[in-house]
């Protein structure tokens, strides 16, 4: 057995500054050959031992810390996204990971999701607490990291305190963990360390990669061990069409070892296949994969924990974020059942009813069935790949039955439009989409509840106009004013003593035919069963005539009602108790 060297995500809210710090770490500058200075895809950088005692210095000797891990193996991410499709069998691929939190701006929406998905994961992890140079008034000095903290002016330095101390708090009352500035830490395994730097000037770069580097040493010596002939193990990080290798695959090679001509199996985004390895490339030390300047080199193995490009024949329909398994041509069979087994461990596990959701890769679509189920949301169905008219149709399903389910939710997938019945909702970050589904689930039942009020018999006050009774019976037709409410065909009307009188059997006003009078307006109206004179006379009032159970439903729909209707409703209320005084409660 040997030891590999630890898997190390950087993850964190964008423009954070996790290229950074890698960069200063690397002393490369791939962050300039970014778009927008943000990071585009996933990364993977070698970081050998050598490296890490040359950028620790005096602090390795003085800190008595004995190097025995090979390297650390950084992978960069873009936000958060791609760390979500960094996993292997049971749970994060990652050993530990480091969330880059601008200490000025705090913790952001994919920062708590970050967060949330380490956790999910199980993950450790340390805090980054970066960008410590653009507090006001912060001044370099020479010296550690702490000895340079506390020689700040007073201001700064509680400045910096406040600001370290608000992510504590943030940490414990969102997630309940237990954080503190990483030389005050009392137990490593209970409590996460915050590491203040700054990627610009380099300061604390070499405290966080001590503390990662030690971390990774003293808790995680059992996880790095690996058997150095065992078949190599990993994931895919990005598929590429490369100038002269054609279609290539990056992977992350967590376990075992692979060697120029080994059969492997890879997923799909529809099953497992098989190809063999035409030839493999490492990236250089302290560059990575991300880097197009070509500053890979061609080996004959590689064995883990590494990031290697593959190049074969036959990797159509490779996928990011799908596994990859070394195997014997005897053993093709064993192994694909093994991917496909990892594959289906995420898509069975979903309910009966409930959103259809999609996302860009497998251990995408594992963290985001993770976050919507601890919000209570339920899954229908969940599989990898773009929303496409399927997803719609069959979510389009729920809208008859279940309409709040009538919903597609997308993690880092291409948009797609929304129908009358179907809501889709694509995003980047996890909390968003649940955010708006919650939301358009709001509106949708507020719009659901509002349309209850149609079946009922709705609250409406109007007088009977003097000199405008045009027919005295068979029906009674007379002009009257809608003084509260609206008055509609088919209302049943109640006179001011609380007896049931008729039903509105027509509305005219200007020889047109009316379904509803809104307040204000005079109309006609034929009024069966009705006789001018005997049981309604003019300047008369008359209420819409509401049963005890619709009373009780409009009670709940109240917020839906006009002023002028709940004012009507206490009236009929009080008009109905005098006979029944309990009536509607």
């Amino acid at each position: 057995m040997s030891i590999r060297s630890p898997i190390v995500t950087v993850l964190g809210h964008v423009d954070h500054g996790k290229s950074s710090i890698l960069d200063a770490i690397r002393g490369s500058d791939v962050v300039a050959g970014e778009a927008g200075a943000i990071t585009q895809a996933i990364g993977a950088s070698i970081i050998p031992a050598e490296t890490i005692k040359q950028r620790l210095g005096s602090l390795l000797d003085e800190t008595k810390l004995h190097l025995t891990i090979p390297g650390l193996l950084f992978i960069d991410t873009p936000g958060h996204a791609a760390f979500t499709s960094l996993r292997s069998r049971g749970g994060s691929l990652a050993d530990i990971a480091i969330l880059v939190v601008d200490i000025n701006e705090g913790c952001k929406p994919q920062t708590l999701e970050s967060v949330e998905i380490l956790k999910n994961t199980r993950t450790p992890f340390i805090v980054a607490a970066n960008k410590l140079d653009l507090i006001p008034g912060f001044s370099n000095k020479d010296g550690p990291l702490v000895s340079q903290l506390a020689a700040q002016a007073e201001h700064v330095a509680r400045d910096v305190d406040t600001k370290l101390y608000g992510l504590v708090g943030v940490l414990y009352e969102r997630f309940s963990l237990q954080a503190e500035r990483f030389d005050r830490v009392d137990d490593f395994t209970k409590q996460v360390a915050i590491v203040p730097c700054s990627a610009k000037t380099g300061l604390g770069l070499q405290e966080l990669l001590l503390v990662i580097s030690g971390l990774a040493q003293r808790y995680l010596e059992q996880s790095l061990s690996f058997d150095v002939s065992g078949p190599g193990k990993g994931v895919i990080l990005e598929v590429k069409e490369d100038k002269g290798l054609g279609k290539t695959i990056d992977v992350i090679l967590y376990d075992g070892r692979m060697r120029v001509g080994d059969t492997f199996v890879y997923g799909t985004l529809d099953e497992p296949r098989q190809a063999k390895a035409r030839a493999l490339f490492e990236p250089w030390p302290n560059t990575e994969m991300r880097d197009r300047k070509g500053k890979f080199r061609s080996v004959k193995e590689a064995a883990a924990a590494t990031g290697v490009k593959i190049s074969a024949p036959d990797l159509e329909g490779a996928a990011a974020g799908m596994p990859v398994l070394v195997t014997s041509p005897a053993g093709v069979a064993d192994a694909v059942a093994e991917v496909a087994a990892q594959i289906n461990d995420v898509q069975i596990a979903t309910e009966h009813e409930g959103v259809i959701i999609k996302a860009d890769t497998l251990g995408s679509l594992e963290a985001m069935i993770a976050l919507l189920r601890e919000h209570g949301i339920p899954i229908r169905r969940a599989s990898v790949g773009q929303v496409v008219k399927k997803d719609v149709s069959e979510a389009e399903s729920n809208a008859e039955k279940h309409p709040l389910y009538a919903a597609v939710l997308g993690f880092n997938v291409a948009p797609a439009k929304s129908t009358d019945r179907v809501k889709v909702i694509v995003h980047d970050v996890i909390y968003r989409i649940i955010d708006e589904y919650e939301a358009w689930r709001q509106e949708r039942r507020k719009e659901d509840e509002a349309k209850q009020l149609d079946s009922l018999v709705r609250p409406c006050k109007i007088e009977v106009l003097q000199h405008c009774v045009f027919r005295q019976s068979n029906p009674c037709i007379a002009g009257v004013e809608v003084l509260k409410g609206s008055l509609r065909t088919g209302m049943p009307l109640m006179k001011r003593d609380g007896r049931p009188l008729t039903l509105v059997r027509g509305i005219q006003a200007d020889k047109e035919s009316l379904s509803v009078a809104e307040r204000g307006r005079q109309v006609a109206v034929s009024l069966p069963n009705v006789t001018a004179g005997r049981n309604l006379e003019e300047a008369d009032f008359l209420y819409s005539d509401v049963s005890e159970e619709d009373f009780r439903k409009l009670k709940r729909l109240v917020e839906y009602l006009s002023p002028d209707e709940k004012e009507v409703l206490k009236e009929v209320a009080q008009i109905k108790r005098e006979h029944n005084p309990v009536w509607g409660v």
